[in-house]
């Protein structure tokens, strides 16, 4: 199958979950290609989507809602998966809860949504973004767990496998 993994990333590190995921994909025999949302023009041509974007202040990146919205019919007629990640600190079903998350999941029939927690470094933040996490007591580091990570693309390739014997 062809599958686009597309992310919405500020800083590069939920990027790096997705590349991670597509390395699942790929390993698995899948065509796989990236693209950061706004490079996306239509989904003609793929047959399933995953889409992720980083969460700040509990919403998802303009990008990522913005390419949910631009291609929202192809995307409710194929399979699709998203994922967050968010604030390192907070547990991750709190810290990554984008408040547009569950209309989009509607919307769209995604098939599933999983939180990962994200990396912080202060050195890579903007003036406002350094406020913001001080006022949310965010520990500086990586805190993204890849295996958690794997373990949710191979998830995806049973499902994607199924999803094969069923049109066979």
């Amino acid at each position: 199958m062809k599958i686009l993994v597309t992310v919405a990333s500020r800083h590069g590190a939920t990027r790096e979950i997705g590349a991670a995921i597509a390395e699942v994909l790929v390993t698995a025999g899948h065509d796989v290609e990236q693209k950061d949302p706004q490079d996306v023009v239509d989904v003609h041509g793929y047959d399933a989507v995953v889409l992720g974007s980083a969460v700040y202040t509990a919403h998802w990146l303009p990008a990522a809602r913005d390419f949910a919205t631009r291609c929202r019919t192809d995307l409710a007629a194929m399979p699709v998966w998203l994922f967050s990640s968010g604030l390192a600190t907070q547990p991750a079903a709190s810290a990554n809860s984008p408040h547009e998350l569950l209309a989009m999941r509607e919307r769209l029939g995604a098939r599933g949504h999983r939180s990962f927690a994200g990396r912080l470094l202060r050195s890579e933040l903007a003036f406002a973004e350094r406020a913001l996490i001080a006022g949310a007591r965010a520990k500086e580091g990586d805190h993204r767990d890849f295996a958690a990570v794997a373990d949710w693309a191979q998830q995806i390739v049973v499902q994607l496998n199924s999803l094969s014997v069923a049109k066979v």
